[in-house]
């Protein structure tokens, strides 16, 4: 077993740590991580391995002569299986196959013969970074611990691509601090025995969408019991969202099936043609043994509630800010209930559906079924023929495609969603309070990557499946710190990677189609949820409570812009935006164009309340 040092549970904050190589270096580099209430793991040597904070639940570890393994998450593997695994090992590579095979959502860490392998989710989930400290490589799973250690600051070209809206690939991936490297979550880092020196290596590649819907919904329906299953299985209090949706109710369903006691609930919407409510109680009905708990749905949070109050410690601008308060409001009350972790149903929209632009590819192999689909999606979505047309007949390449966005960063947004439907995504803006030195740093950026960027699949459909993932796990990745601190972790087993691997390996013709919703969750959870509770046909939007927001903490937006960060910094017009503020119901603000801004205003601001990573108050 391992040798653990200062033990402690962690406080307020998320489970966090850094990794060392076996080197006297890293061993005096390891002396700005460690903080009253940090936890430490050896190496055989005695020198320092990992230091962070993390409860006794959220580690698993093994270890044979030469070689060490520790997952940290949820992780379905036990003790045994990664020493029996360690025992084997003759390469650092063969934890590949290790990382691809558990199930749940956790970060995967080796140490071989002196050398490191340290990586995270292929989702996103969970990230690495690392930077170069006392001259060796340390790596972490929060840009911030590693800023903190080098005394950086943030720097101001990455803050300017975060205000574009939307960061396209490969843009987001990047840490905004000086001094630290992020790792793509399809590759592991490699360091050198010594420390000197890091390379990367891939791990994960998506499946090829091959399987059928009957074929692929069984898969399904076992990698999601599975997710769902890591989590309940030790019984206690379990909580869950049962907002009404096909996601959160199947969710529900397989936590039902568990030893767990389960609490579920429900905020309804405030708009009277919202009927998650009534679909929340019919799934309700079914679950006898639940407690279903359903909220005042005018007590709920807005959008834009308490952003001037926010002091979480992030290691990158979220425009998860946004709905802090509405997902962390009814966490205090589940807890005192006794729930030890709450399950969502996010990521269900983005790994049961799938994105329309795989029809660019099918338009070209299967043109008659294609066309007849295309049909069927206009009358939809209300795609014009002419836009339609054109996003279909494009044949730019992702780098071609990211270059030709430089040229319209300040064109008017599109109109309709054809081209970020059909094409490689939504083309990336900027908007009028933003300055000409944001313009310039946005364009530097876009070209230089645009030079050396791939897609993250040749089919422009996976691309986008892929890359709506990943942008989705960078807010939930911040949800999650936010909920430990505020004493529930929160858990979206839709975004374990087993579960995402196993939708995206169904046809996208089966997936998505606009003749039915979701087709893929509801063959994969017949049996599981009622007949009934399976035909809903649609989602509730939460527009209402966006706009609702936007008017009623218009003060407290004045604020934000009052003495701004951003503008400090030469990346925004103050005067643009407080002028703004004034007229919440200005054409435009209702499409989230302001969220990209409030997220780094938000998050520069809380710099200054939040306490220092890794600290005891965090």
């Amino acid at each position: 077993m391992p040798e653990l040092h200062e033990s402690a549970e962690p406080g307020r904050g998320d489970a966090h740590f850094a990794v060392f190589p076996d080197c006297a270096e890293a061993a005096a580099a390891a002396r700005f991580f460690r903080r009253p209430g940090t936890r430490v793991l050896t190496h055989a040597s005695g020198r320092p391995w990992l230091i962070g904070r993390w409860s006794d639940a959220e580690i698993v570890t093994g270890r044979a002569p030469g070689t060490a393994l520790a997952a940290l998450g949820w992780c379905g593997a036990g003790p045994r299986h990664l020493e029996r695994h360690a025992a084997r090992m003759r390469d650092l590579a063969e934890v590949d196959a290790l990382a691809r095979s558990l199930p749940g959502s956790f970060h995967l860490v080796a140490a071989h013969d002196g050398q490191l392998r340290v990586q995270g989710t292929a989702s996103g989930l969970r990230l690495v970074f690392h930077a170069r400290i006392h001259g060796v490589h340390v790596a972490a799973t929060s840009a911030d611990l590693l800023a903190a250690a080098l005394g950086s600051r943030p720097d101001t070209g990455r803050l300017a691509v975060r205000l574009l809206w939307p960061v396209p690939h490969p843009l987001y991936e990047t840490s905004v601090w000086e001094g630290v490297d992020a790792v793509s979550p399809e590759d592991a880092l490699i360091v050198s025995a010594d420390g000197r020196r890091v390379r990367r290596s891939r791990w994960w590649r998506p499946p090829e969408p091959v399987r059928t819907l009957a074929r692929g919904a069984p898969a399904v329906r076992e990698a999601l019991a599975e997710a769902v299953d890591l989590r309940t299985r030790t019984g206690g209090v379990v909580s869950c969202d049962l907002s009404g949706g096909l996601d959160s109710t199947s969710v529900c369903f397989l936590a039902a099936r568990s030893s767990a006691s389960l609490v579920a609930a429900t905020w309804p919407g405030r708009d009277p043609a919202d009927t998650d409510l009534a679909w929340a109680r019919q799934a309700a009905d079914h679950l006898p043994k639940a407690d279903h708990v359903v909220w005042d749905a005018d007590a709920s949070a807005l959008v834009y509630s308490d952003l001037l109050g926010i002091d979480d410690l992030l290691d990158e601008p979220t425009i998860g800010v946004m709905d802090r308060s509405r997902v962390l409001q009814q966490l205090p009350w589940l807890a005192a209930r006794g729930s030890r972790v709450h399950l969502t149903g996010i990521g269900g929209d983005h790994v049961a559906w799938c994105s329309e632009a795989y029809y660019h590819r099918l338009l070209r192999t299967r043109p008659l079924f294609a066309l007849g689909r295309l049909r069927g999606f206009r009358a939809l979505w209300n795609w014009p023929l002419g836009a339609t047309a054109r996003a279909l007949a494009d044949a730019h390449s992702y780098p071609d495609w990211l270059a030709d966005s430089v040229r319209r960063l300040r064109a008017p947004m599109p109109e309709t969603s054809v081209t970020g439907s059909l094409g490689w995504g939504m083309p990336p803006r900027l908007f009028p309070w933003m300055t000409a030195e944001t313009e310039r740093l946005a364009r530097a950026a876009l070209l230089a990557s645009a030079a050396r960027a791939e897609p993250l699949h040749r089919d422009r459909g996976l691309h986008t499946d892929l890359e709506l993932i990943r942008t989705c796990t960078r807010i939930i990745r911040q949800w999650e710190r936010m909920a430990t601190r505020a004493g529930l972790p929160m858990a979206s087993p839709y975004l374990d990677d087993r579960v995402i691997e196993a939708c995206l390996a169904v046809r996208p013709d089966e997936r998505v189609t606009p003749w039915q919703y979701k087709p893929l969750l509801t063959e994969a959870m017949r049996g599981v949820v009622p007949d009934e509770c399976l035909r809903r046909t649609n989602k509730a939007e939460a527009s209402m409570d966006a706009s609702d927001g936007l008017r009623r903490h218009r003060g407290d937006l004045m604020t934000l812009w009052t003495d701004s960060r951003l503008e400090r910094l030469g990346l925004v017009d103050g005067g643009e935006l407080r002028r703004l503020a004034q007229r919440p119901s200005a054409p435009g603000l209702r499409d989230a164009i302001l969220y990209s801004t409030i997220a780094c205003e938000v998050w520069l601001r809380a710099r200054d309340r939040a306490p220092r990573p890794g600290s005891a108050a965090a």
